[in-house]
């Protein structure tokens, strides 16, 4: 892709020479001896360098390059200047310019400065992006982060007007992150997006109200997983160097998604394992509970006859650990029982209504909302397991209102699609959130942040989803609340013929 310069100065002589020697350079060159036109220039197209003659009238180079830097920041610019008044070009590089030139020019020194600035100008970006990205990759486990400081720093180095980030899941394109402004038409950006995976390298297409669209792949192991999408303003052709830049960015989501893969890997490496040892966990540990239980509540009751109070209130501590411990043994050993569903015809609306009661009445906070917003476009019922979904959306909904303060509010949402047969569920809350550590180790096992949490809530419910061939992710902002998604594959259940016995 050609580099466009901008050159202004209002001998035209100079002018002349200077965009001659320029194009034989190789660069689209636009050059004028007026400032407002430079300023209206910049307004519609992207330079990647600028040439300013210091004194002009009205508006001299320094002013100039000012107004410029105001619509593009990261505009290098070469103050030219006499030999007399080297001391002022050199304010004008403290005050931003790249570096300055004398007059007359010297060729060598013209290709040097130009060739400095402009690899100086990519370099910088470069590393400032991508040592933002970079370190976000490190500190956050949440690939949902990862990708949307990629879609951020792609916009601000590219200059792009926008940036989507689609991962493939079961066949679909879905966006999983974006920057800049909406896009116009999400046809086009999917369209570019699966055009990049099937050629397996950056490609470039025509925009449909922007100058073009450049997308990326997202190449792992198991093959492309999605694309990195970019749309240019209006008459801005990308560069090699944002070719470059969308791949690098692109191996950056990349990494995200294969980190996420690899600990799906070893997660279910790690449920496998437990699932093994489950059976002797109960084995050795259920009955001698239970027997522990029955001891501690006779004790708990003689010591009331007694009217030894306060031995009975700690027989009854004992007998409420040893629940704990129980209630932590019950929910390994739902990892040992074979992974298989029991699905029947389920209102899956009325399921959510009896969880939200449940979890309601397990709650002590005062002052409480809870909202429910149903599609009614939904399947009446649909052929679900009642029990794993039950044990899966109690947990969700009871940890959302377990962060809430008085005043707090929980809205459980569904939505439709009957286009995937793939149903919904929102839970959301406005509590605290959660610190991206936490985030990110929300589903590991025994992890929890609860005093008398077992910390398998969250793998149980994931596991849970899917097995119903569904997904499960958490977004959360500390001090603004948490968001909880599943979305269901789902199957309408039949509908029984009128005047069949029930």
């Amino acid at each position: 892709m050609t580099r466009r310069v901008l050159v202004v100065d209002d001998d035209a002589a100079i002018l002349e020479v200077l965009e001659m020697r320029l194009m034989a350079m190789g660069f689209d060159v636009v050059a004028t001896r007026d400032a407002q036109a430079a300023l209206g220039a910049v307004e519609g197209a992207r330079f990647d360098l600028a040439l300013l003659d210091l004194r002009m009238e009205p508006m001299d180079g320094i002013r100039l390059m000012e107004s410029l830097h105001d619509r593009q920041p990261r505009l290098p610019v070469l103050i030219m200047t006499a030999h007399g008044t080297i001391e002022t070009a050199v304010d004008a590089v403290q005050r931003g310019a790249f570096d300055y030139l004398t007059k007359p020019f010297v060729r060598d020194e013209l290709r040097a400065k130009i060739g400095r600035a402009l690899a100086t100008r990519r370099w910088a970006r470069d590393r400032e992006r991508l040592l933002a990205v970079g370190q976000t990759l490190a500190s956050s486990g949440v690939m949902e982060r990862v990708l949307d400081a990629v879609a951020q720093a792609t916009v601000e180095t590219t200059e792009a007007e926008r940036c989507v980030v689609f991962q493939l899941q079961q066949g679909r394109l879905l966006p999983m992150a974006s920057a800049g402004s909406p896009p116009p038409s999400w046809p086009a950006l999917e369209t570019a997006a699966r055009a990049a995976m099937d050629k397996g390298v950056p490609t470039t297409f025509p925009g449909i109200e922007t100058g073009a669209i450049v997308a990326a792949p997202l190449l792992v192991q198991r093959g492309p997983a999605g694309a990195l999408v970019i749309e240019t303003p209006s008459r801005v052709e990308p560069t090699e160097d944002d070719l470059e830049l969308l791949a690098l960015f692109s191996s950056q989501a990349a990494v995200a998604i294969r980190n996420t893969h690899e600990l799906e890997r070893l997660r279910s490496g790690a449920l496998a394992a437990l699932g093994r040892m489950a059976t002797q966990v109960a084995h050795e540990l259920k009955n001698p509970l239970a027997g522990l239980r029955l001891y501690a509540r006779h004790l708990e009751q003689r010591l009331a006859k007694t009217g030894d109070g306060d031995g009975a209130a700690l027989a009854q501590k004992i007998s409420g650990t040893v629940d704990h411990l129980a209630a932590v043994v019950s929910e390994i050993t739902a990892f040992g029982r074979p992974p298989e569903l029991h699905r029947a015809p389920v209102a899956l609306h009325a399921l959510l209504d009896e969880c939200v009661s449940f979890a309601q009445a397990r709650i002590t906070t005062e002052g409480i909302e809870i909202f429910r917003i149903y599609d009614p476009t939904a399947p009446p019922q649909a052929m679900l397991d009642p029990r794993e979904l039950r044990k899966a959306f109690l947990n969700l909904i009871l940890n959302g209102l377990e962060s809430l303060a008085p005043g707090g509010r929980l809205t459980v949402t569904t939505a439709w699609a009957a286009d995937t047969k793939a149903l919904t569920v929102t839970i959301e809350d406005t509590g605290g959130g959660m610190p991206d550590e936490t985030l990110s180790r929300i589903f590991d096992l025994f992890f929890t942040t609860k005093p008398q949490g077992t910390g398998l809530g969250m793998a149980i419910a994931r596991s849970v989803i899917d097995l119903h061939g569904g997904e499960l992710s958490v977004h959360s902002v500390v001090g603004q609340g948490t968001r909880v998604v599943a979305r269901l594959a789902i199957e309408p259940a039949p509908r029984r013929a009128e005047g069949t016995a029930t």
